[in-house]
């Protein structure tokens, strides 16, 4: 018998330096990007239904096709013929247009979820990436390395590092992002993952960059002090997350990240200011 009722988890995640080799004919671009799954994001209750129906406290979303949830449900439901529908609760705790995948990690939840409600043969990868670049990423479970447009994922280990994150309170289009770095064509190689692990297994300063934080930050400086403040409360490798505006910087302890975190949304009431691991 199926459950009656599902809890699901939807993970944050960090890019831990993105790089845009180029556009593509298509229009979309070629990434390279190491992303890591984090102890915070939204939570999802999935319940058997006659019909389809979203619900989501905690923020202004729609509750029809608009939301990745909703069509995520509504297209699993179809692929997999199910004999019911859902009703879906939506409890938003992350920012909107952040950066750090919410939307993608809420469908990919979603797809999970549902799979267990009413079980088939369908494929999730293939329902995934017809969603969106960054949903396939979060049925995985896991840090990865990932290319092409976010289909090509390898998973990796990496060290369960404590780090914080800070949004300024501004909402960043992932559309507007790659818009500003086309027009300034600074495609960058891909990145150096080898030693990205190397230096977070040591502690060390991360040799990352964000391909399109540079765009991002001219259009929206408030980015840039938040840059600013993660380095000045001792944490390391401060970086812009996705297509922003969530920055994050790293921290040598737990005690030190929820410290720095306090002290961050102490400062800057109107942000939001979290301690986070990588799971």
């Amino acid at each position: 018998m199926p459950p009656e009722r599902l809890h699901r988890f939807a993970p944050a995640k960090i890019n831990l330096g993105l790089s845009v080799l180029g556009l593509r004919p298509d229009g979309y671009h070629d990434l390279s990007t190491l992303m890591l799954p984090l102890s915070v994001g939204d939570e999802l209750m999935f319940e058997p239904a006659a019909d389809l129906n979203l619900k989501v406290v905690g923020a202004e979303l729609p509750t029809d096709g608009g939301n990745l949830v909703y069509r995520a449900a509504e297209r699993y439901l179809a692929a997999a013929n199910a004999p019911g529908g859902v009703c879906i609760t939506l409890h938003k705790q992350l920012p909107l247009a952040s950066g750090l995948g919410g939307g993608s990690s809420d469908a990919a939840s979603t797809l999970l979820a549902l799979s267990e409600l009413y079980p088939s043969p369908v494929k999730l990868p293939e329902l995934a990436r017809a969603l969106g670049a960054d949903v396939p990423f979060f049925l995985i479970g896991g840090a990865a390395k990932v290319e092409g447009i976010g289909e090509r994922l390898t998973p990796l280990d990496v060290p369960p590092i404590w780090l914080v994150l800070l949004n300024p309170g501004v909402a960043v289009s992932a559309r507007d992002a790659y818009a500003w770095l086309d027009e300034r064509r600074s495609y960058t190689p891909p990145l150096d993952i080898p030693a990205l692990l190397s230096a977070l297994a040591s502690g060390q300063l991360v040799p990352h960059f964000n391909a399109l934080q540079a765009g991002v930050v001219a259009h929206h400086p408030q980015i840039a002090i938040a840059l600013k403040v993660v380095a000045e409360v001792g944490l390391h490798s401060p970086l812009m997350s996705g297509s922003g505006s969530t920055v994050f910087g790293l921290a040598e302890t737990e005690t030190q990240a929820r410290g720095a975190a306090a002290t961050l949304q102490a400062r800057f009431p109107g942000w939001w200011a979290r301690a986070a691991q990588v799971l």
